[in-house]
């Protein structure tokens, strides 16, 4: 056997180094999903004839979001349509689940498992008729309140105990049928207040990422 000088020694010791740290570092990239990650889902249904309706303000806020931090929704896996990027230096995914409403648990199920998350780390974004157009409420639990979008979410997941941004749609005249309501589009004068409101939602679930709930709450809550 040949001996070794002091010289190969040392380049032996400095190859096992650069070895062990490529190692770490491509371990890492590869959890780099699985580290600090929020999941927020928008609900809403799928295709070109519910794209404009009061259901789908969730998948209007997604796309909000998306195109202010620039993370492109062209993933497609768990029952849903999904982008990865970083919001205030917190790792995030974007969905807005394919399912349709009434079975959105499934996709939320699906995603929840796949990224290896918890029920702490999600945040959902949906419609309520009990809120006037353009305002939000952020609640960290709490029944459906009829809403089958969240109903389907709970029910799936066995608790009520997770983040929710609802955004008011404002309610049907008397008599009308909520069904119909929440599928139809937003009246042509209530664009401007639409608009600004997807914006302000925006805005909160950025909060929520990077402060807490209840400082999301005392500002958005009002």
């Amino acid at each position: 056997m040949t001996n070794l000088g002091w010289l190969d020694l040392v380049k032996i010791k400095i190859c096992c180094y650069y070895y062990e740290l490529i190692s770490n570092y491509n371990r890492v990239k590869r959890k780099k999903w699985y580290l600090t990650v929020k999941l927020i889902i928008g609900l809403g249904n799928p295709g070109n004839e519910y794209k404009q309706t009061r259901h789908n303000v969730g998948f209007m806020v997604i796309d909000e979001i998306a195109s202010v931090y620039n993370i492109a929704l062209n993933k497609k896996r768990y029952k849903s349509f999904f982008g990865k990027g970083s919001i205030n230096d917190i790792e995030v995914v974007l969905a807005k689940p394919q399912t349709y409403m009434n079975l959105s648990g499934d996709s939320v199920a699906q995603m929840i498992k796949g990224f290896n998350l918890s029920i702490d780390d999600l945040i959902i974004i949906c419609d309520d008729m009990d809120i006037g157009l353009g305002r939000i409420r952020i609640r960290d639990k709490g029944s459906s309140g009829g809403h089958r979008g969240l109903k389907s979410i709970i029910d799936v997941l066995g608790t009520d105990k997770f983040v929710r941004l609802k955004f008011g749609i404002g309610r049907p005249i008397s008599g009308s049928d909520p069904s119909d309501y929440v599928l139809s589009n937003f009246k042509k004068a209530e664009l401007p207040i639409l608009k600004e409101a997807v914006k302000k939602a925006s805005e909160a679930v950025s909060l929520l990422i990077k402060d807490c709930t209840v400082a999301a709450m005392n500002r958005f809550n009002k």
